[in-house]
């Protein structure tokens, strides 16, 4: 035990120290440098504390989740509505019983989408509060930074809000993706421009970290492969709505359309400064928040596209958005259903499955390989595949435009909604 204890008390200081680093280079520096992973636990530690505890997170009455991702500052909705989805899905099970006898329990915690402190939370909820697997990290830049903490110790990180390309590396054995790729939101959006409508001059802005740079690069790569590069392209920084720098730059390029790789508020406030001199199409991709850019645009998101990788959350019609929406009134009568909390009832829904098929001997082990070795999993009637070397499940993607109504409507030729 004074083993475990040394090693464990070291970690902290680790990360003490860490922090402590972080703040003072980011202060100087003000760059968005994501964190190496602190020094593992010693393999006969990490051993005699399985042996103690068993399974991290497992016990005869509950398995219990974690989850790093933003409830405060401009992105909070997309980390609260991630996590009410899953809280929806994990009740309608422990409703029925649980899985195989166990209650599934779900601790979040706010990183503020904050690199350093998703990297903090991730190895808090891993080494203090020993959760069974991660579910629903919000973001690209706070999933880079968490992911390698998990992937070391050989945690789940299951159906992470993002489409960034680092998580679906093949090699990366404990990452079980829900949703189509950054890459894919791009293809469909310049497709649809320049199939549907012929537009050439398309315009990108993005946010400055990983998360922008990926889609930048997804609508880079489809334009190439029609002989196109963009008019411009700008960024605006993380967690701040400072976008009037990028805007003059879009504008001064009169593009035909600007695709928007952000969140709802600086993306809103974007598209409000914009039309003052412009009057392009605008896309977004999924990881805007749809629901709540459409709030924040009020009545002058009429005409704003956003790439979707779910369906549309009010389209009972889909067994699966009925069965979404019947759980998340039985778990918050008030709730109102969006995009983001449909995903997340996804995720939960997904991480039911790996432990139902593993049986009342769970381990991660058993989780991960059930999850990542079916080829086929039927959620409602929405269809996940996975196999070797894949480990994203869905590769659909779904263009929409916000209505007069303020309420968003599937596009299947932009020729027909102008």
């Amino acid at each position: 035990m004074t083993r475990i204890r040394v090693s464990f008390f070291r970690n902290l200081m680790t990360v003490a120290v860490f922090v402590l680093l972080a703040g003072v280079l980011g202060t100087a520096c003000g760059d968005t440098a994501e964190p190496d992973p602190a020094p593992a636990e010693d393999t006969e530690s990490r051993e005699a504390t399985v042996m103690d505890e068993g399974v991290p997170g497992v016990t005869e009455s509950r398995v219990l989740f974690g989850q790093s991702a933003a409830f405060s500052g401009p992105a909070q909705a997309l980390g609260q509505g991630m996590q009410l989805g899953i809280q929806a899905a994990f009740h309608e099970q422990n409703q029925k019983g649980g899985v195989h006898g166990r209650m599934l329990e779900l601790t979040s915690l706010d990183d503020q989408y904050e690199p350093h402190l998703a990297y903090e939370n991730t190895f808090k909820l891993i080494n203090v509060q020993r959760v069974f697997a991660l579910i629903g990290e919000v973001g690209t830049p706070t999933s880079r930074s968490a992911s390698p903490l998990a992937n070391a110790e050989g945690v789940p990180f299951i159906a992470p809000f993002t489409g960034a390309g680092f998580l679906r590396e093949a090699e990366l054995e404990n990452v079980v993706n829900l949703r189509a790729s950054y890459q894919q939101e791009a293809e469909e959006m310049v497709a649809r421009l320049t199939e549907d409508l012929g537009i050439t001059r398309v315009a990108v802005l993005y946010q400055n970290d990983s998360y922008g740079q990926s889609g930048l690069d997804g609508v880079v790569d489809a334009l190439a492969k029609r002989g196109l590069e963009p008019v411009a392209s700008w960024y605006y920084q993380r967690n701040s709505d400072a976008v009037k720098a990028a805007v003059f730059n879009i504008v001064a390029a009169n593009p035909e359309a600007v695709i928007m790789i952000g969140a709802y508020a600086p993306v809103a406030k974007a598209i409000t400064v914009a039309r003052a001199d412009i009057d392009p199409i605008f896309m977004a991709v999924s990881f805007v928040g749809s629901n709540a850019l459409a709030q924040e645009l009020g009545p002058a998101g009429a005409g704003v596209y956003v790439t979707q990788v779910v369906p549309l959350p009010d389209d009972t019609s889909v067994p699966v958005v009925a069965a979404y929406r019947a759980a998340l009134t039985a778990f918050d009568p008030n709730a109102v259903p969006g995009f983001v909390s449909l995903e997340g009832y996804l995720a939960g829904r997904l991480a039911i499955v790996g432990l139902e098929k593993c049986g009342q001997d769970l381990s991660r082990a058993c989780f991960l390989d059930v999850l990542r070795n079916s080829e086929t999993i039927d959620l409602n009637g929405l269809t996940l595949q996975y196999g070797p070397g894949d480990n994203q499940g869905s590769d659909a993607v779904f263009v929409t435009v916000i209505g007069d109504d303020g309420n968003y409507h599937l596009v299947d030729n932009l020729g027909d909604a102008r």
